[in-house]
């Protein structure tokens, strides 16, 4: 079966997405209960993935971080990231807990929106730094385990904020809406390596290898084919929304060349036109149980009618979720629509995206 494509990109050539399996080498991540290890199971997937992009976009550049079972510092990874000038930097990981009850998927953009929630998980992906020699010298006198250290994570701001958090939504929605994964939402977290990759960049943890179920799907060939799939899909929708996707796509697991050595109705609904002063034609309340949106940009803030921001804007909506406001115009019954408004706004909101939401 082939894949045919029904939407251009609008990305300049060469896309570069570089693809991070977590922890390696003398560093083997969190460990499951039957023995099952963090390093190998993120290797698997990012491997798998890479295959699986290059295989239906030969025209992506796709990097690994590394390839083997090797140890790398997190500022070399994000160094690589840097080096390449990647579009897009996906983390692979896997998740850990002392409570053998914890599952479900969670995916991490980089802030300090509910710190001190997530402050467990950035503390222990961040403490392989320690596994670095003279890593204060490395890290700019950053302690991993010093809640302290993480004050100057609240100082930066992340220009990638918008575009990570798309990556992120669509990936946390194949997790819990096609893989009908428990959902822990799309966080935000202080990790050093999203810090210091300058493009969008996302945190993906694939479940608790600490709980026995999670432990066994994640290291079954159906679990493997269906989390490869589910980041595959959300890579789709990113760099080319629209494209009609084959779960067929062939995947495999052999080393790459690339790495570095170290139900909606026929009948539309009405679009708004962003240059009208009329109100929206279809109130939330009323609109089908799936429709399709064009996110034009997130805040942290609920901004008054009339900002700047809107750019002229008069007929839009926000949802709210994990502290951060997303705010979306147009109410599409088909992403096609939902596509073709998304062209007429990218002049005024270069980075708006297509977004489902079930009302």
């Amino acid at each position: 079966m082939f894949v045919l494509l029904i939407s251009l990109s609008c990305w300049a050539e060469p896309f570069t997405v570089v693809i991070d399996a977590g922890h390696g080498g003398k560093d083997a991540g969190a460990v499951g209960r039957k023995g099952l290890l963090e390093k190998n199971l993120n290797l698997d997937i990012s491997l798998r993935l890479a295959s699986k992009i290059r295989t239906q976009f030969p025209e992506v550049n796709v990097l690994l971080t590394r390839s083997t079972d090797v140890f790398l510092p997190l500022q070399e990874r994000a160094d690589f990231v840097n080096k390449h000038n990647a579009n897009l930097f996906i983390c692979v990981h896997t998740n850990a807990a002392e409570s053998r009850s914890a599952q479900g998927t969670e995916v991490f953009i980089l802030g300090t929106d509910k710190m001190d929630q997530n402050l467990d998980v950035a503390m222990r992906e961040n403490s392989v730094i320690k596994m670095e020699s003279d890593y204060k010298t490395t890290y700019q006198g950053f302690d991993p385990n010093s809640v302290e250290s993480y004050i100057m994570f609240e100082l930066m701001q992340n220009q990638y904020m918008d575009r990570s958090l798309q990556f992120a939504s669509l990936v946390q929605n194949e997790f819990t809406n096609t893989l009908h994964r428990e959902d822990r939402g799309v966080r935000q977290a202080a990790f050093w390596v999203l810090l210091k990759s300058a493009c969008p960049s996302v945190l993906v943890e694939m479940g608790f290898i600490s709980n026995a179920d999670e432990e066994k799907y994640l290291g079954s060939d159906q679990g493997k084919r269906e989390i490869t799939n589910a980041l595959f899909h959300a890579f789709c929708n990113y760099y080319k929304p629209g494209t009609v996707i084959a779960d067929d796509v062939p995947e495999t697991n052999s080393t790459p060349e690339s790495t570095q050595t170290g139900t909606t109705p026929n009948t539309p609904t009405v679009t708004p036109d962003p240059t009208s002063n009329t109100t929206p034609q279809a109130p939330l309340e009323t609109t089908p149980k799936t429709t399709w949106r064009v996110q034009i940009f997130v805040s942290k803030t609920v901004l008054p009618k009339g900002d700047h921001n809107f750019k002229g804007l008069t007929e839009y909506t926000y949802v709210q979720k994990n502290g951060i406001y997303k705010y979306m115009t147009g109410n599409c019954a088909t992403k096609e629509e939902a596509v073709a408004l998304k062209e007429q706004l990218q002049s005024k909101f270069p980075d708006c995206f297509v977004t489902q939401v079930n009302n």
